[in-house]
């Protein structure tokens, strides 16, 4: 499940982050980094997704 949720992290950042963690503090910090720009976004997601 795992493996789905990355490239889903990889597709849409701030998706990935929710179905790990719901809406929590990091699902917020991952929207204004993927805003602030995209690769910071999917580094986080995909550090959220790994960590857990």
């Amino acid at each position: 499940m795992d493996i789905i949720r990355i490239i889903i992290a990889i597709l849409l950042p701030p998706l990935g982050v929710f179905l790990q963690v719901g809406l929590g503090g990091a699902f917020w910090l991952n929207i204004l980094l993927t805003l602030l720009g995209y690769l910071p976004g999917v580094i986080h997601a995909v550090y959220i997704i790994a960590r857990r």
